[in-house]
């Protein structure tokens, strides 16, 4: 394992051991013995957020996870995830989750914005250029795979039933509909995919792999390969919304066409689109940021 994985992993054992606390750049910084440049390029560069952007979502998901399943009252809840009062608590809360604490805690299902993240302490493959040759059909074998990268990139997948996750799973898998691609033992990329309406239903890239044109790879896989139609769409986050980690900037990026507003899951989201004739144009970008996500439907 790398040193630079080694200290990535003690950094986010501090913060998950102090969610706690009103955590910031500094105070990490002086707990891990770095300067907070260093420490913010080291991180980011590992993790795809801030340290800023994984503390809040953090502390976040466990202030959701208290609302639900403990009888705290949501000022306390807010002093415990670090928030200097009830107000500036609920409008954060409000902007990522979409509702207030006191909607939230009455629908009672809990879902995560950001969990603990894992690194891969052993990646073998960041370097490679031939991603689209080594994306194959997804096996039941590999539903763990799967899962731990859609737990790693579930700040993209903000509503998830776990359960009926995994039913719908199982289908795109018999009907070869779900592609992988691995290191060694580890998913960097997953797509689940409808070949007769080009939907992509959903799409991950593990965050140690971005920047290495693996979402490029996986959608000109779909679209000169599998799909039968025209053009491939998926959706994403809406324009401004305050939880969006630049997935709507990737699809961008690669060529793809902001579409009709839509609600899935009582979440607000966009479709994008993009024409198989379009594509042509980004297929030799090197310089696009792979990395996606979105739901499965």
């Amino acid at each position: 394992m790398s040193r630079n994985v080694k200290n990535i992993i003690e950094v986010i054992d501090y913060i998950e051991s102090h969610l706690h606390e009103k955590l910031d750049l500094e105070k990490i910084s002086q707990a891990a013995h770095y300067s907070k440049y260093h420490l913010h390029r080291m991180f980011t560069g590992a993790v795809g957020l801030s340290i800023h952007d994984y503390v809040k979502r953090r502390q976040l998901t466990e202030a959701a996870k208290l609302l639900v399943f403990s009888d705290r009252s949501i000022l306390e809840i807010a002093l415990t995830a670090g928030y200097e009062s009830q107000q500036s608590f609920t409008d954060i809360f409000k902007a990522m989750y979409k509702k207030s604490p006191h909607k939230y805690r009455e629908e009672e299902e809990f879902y995560p914005l950001q969990l603990r993240y894992v690194l891969n302490e052993n990646p073998t493959n960041l370097d490679d250029n031939n991603w689209q040759d080594k994306i194959i059909f997804a096996t039941s074998e590999d539903i763990p795979k799967w899962m731990e990268l859609v737990y790693l990139v579930i700040d993209g997948f903000p509503h998830l039933d776990e359960k009926q996750y995994l039913e719908q799973l199982q289908i795109y898998i018999q009907n070869k509909r779900a592609l992988i691609l691995k290191d060694a033992e580890t998913a960097i990329g997953i797509m689940a995919f409808h070949e007769m309406t080009g939907s992509i239903d959903f799409f991950g890239v593990h965050p140690q792999y971005r920047n290495r044109g693996i979402a490029k790879a996986f959608c000109q896989k779909a679209l000169c390969e599998l799909t039968h139609s025209a053009q491939i769409s998926v959706t994403t986050f809406r324009k401004g919304d305050r939880a969006d980690n630049g997935y709507r900037e990737i699809w961008g990026r690669l060529g793809f066409s902001e579409a009709e507003l839509l609600v899935e899951f009582g979440y607000p989201t966009q479709r994008f689109i993009l024409q198989k004739h379009h594509f042509t144009t980004f297929i030799n970008d090197r310089h696009f940021a792979g990395q996606g996500i979105s739901r499965l439907s």
